[in-house]
């Protein structure tokens, strides 16, 4: 049984799907219904090529409709990409026969040698907000050297994410967050001693989205260092929103350990950049943490997703 997510809706469950039956089992494919088309269609493609139609099964249901199915015929493999708290639920439910990649807040850090300066703003721009954040592997907290803010990285940022727009899709609707929980999320985050908002924070204007998705500006909240490591806010900090938002925070050399107890402090270690050629700075971080991916290099990024996901334009 494959269930899949709605940032994915061909890549990850076809994926699944293929692999399942060429080593000879039948599958169930359960796509998110806020997407379904994309996968039926794609069904109906390999229906069309010559697949045994009865080789696979394909259901578009809500969670507590599919939960009764689960129980129902007691699926000896189930594969789940989605949240991490559907996927507890079914590690329960299911006693553990279950494959799962769930959440990822992932982390970036800028290193203390700059080089590459376009390119690596380019790429921190890229990993928070291109489909407006909806990856599980997007950039959920950059870490900024001091040598990078004194360069002007926030500022670069800040002038790529205004170049953003709904009207060439760089700028998306949010399917799984509305305005009102990234707002509440941001004003939560504002109540932290000394945090500010970096750029963005407000709802994009002069559209067609429906207001069950969110609609929002790439948004970037600075929170100092000192913060992130108390106890009292860590865990909101690092909470993680499925949208164009991302938390900012500086360091300077006599904080690296600090900021490795941050790192391993985080729940979800899905994937992570180090930005560096610095080979003693990369052997510090890299020995010290713990990923199901880590990329590490000058040109290092926290996802090698597919960026370009296009939405109806009827939205814009």
């Amino acid at each position: 049984m494959v269930i899949s997510p709605f940032n994915f809706p061909l890549e990850i469950p076809a994926l699944q799907m293929i692999g399942a039956l060429i080593t000879g089992n039948k599958v169930l494919i359960k796509g998110d219904s806020r997407v379904t088309l994309v996968m039926e269609q794609f069904l109906k493609m390999l229906l069309f090529c010559g697949a045994p139609p009865l080789d696979f099964d394909y259901i578009s249901t809500n969670g507590s409709s599919m939960e009764k199915l689960i129980k129902m015929v007691d699926p000896r493999m189930i594969q789940f990409t989605g949240s991490s708290k559907v996927a507890n639920h079914l590690a329960i439910l299911t006693k553990g026969k279950i494959k799962i990649e769930d959440a990822g807040f992932d982390w970036k850090i800028l290193g203390p040698d700059v080089s590459e300066f376009e390119y690596v703003a380019w790429t921190c721009d890229q990993d928070a907000y291109a489909i407006s954040g909806q990856k599980c592997s997007a950039q959920s907290i950059l870490f900024i050297h001091e040598n990078w803010a004194k360069k002007g990285i926030i500022e670069k940022l800040k002038e790529l994410a205004a170049k953003r727009s709904l009207k060439d899709y760089t700028n998306v609707p949010v399917l799984s967050w509305t305005n009102e929980q990234i707002k509440e999320h941001i004003n939560k985050i504002l109540e932290i001693p000394e945090s500010k908002i970096l750029f963005g924070g407000n709802e994009l204007k002069d559209h067609k989205i429906p207001k069950c998705y969110g609609y929002f500006e790439p948004t970037a909240v600075y929170v100092p260092l000192k913060q992130i490591l108390n106890e009292k806010y860590n865990k909101l900090v690092t909470t993680e929103v499925f949208g164009p938002f991302q938390i900012v925070s500086t360091y300077i050399d006599c904080e690296v350990e600090n900021l490795l107890t941050i790192l391993e402090k985080m729940e979800h270690h899905l994937s992570a950049a180090v930005v560096s050629n610095d080979v003693i700075f990369l052997d510090k971080i890299l020995g010290n943490t713990v990923n199901g991916t880590t990329f590490a290099g000058i040109r290092a990024r926290t996802t090698g997703a597919p960026q370009n996901h296009w939405f109806f334009k009827v939205f814009s």
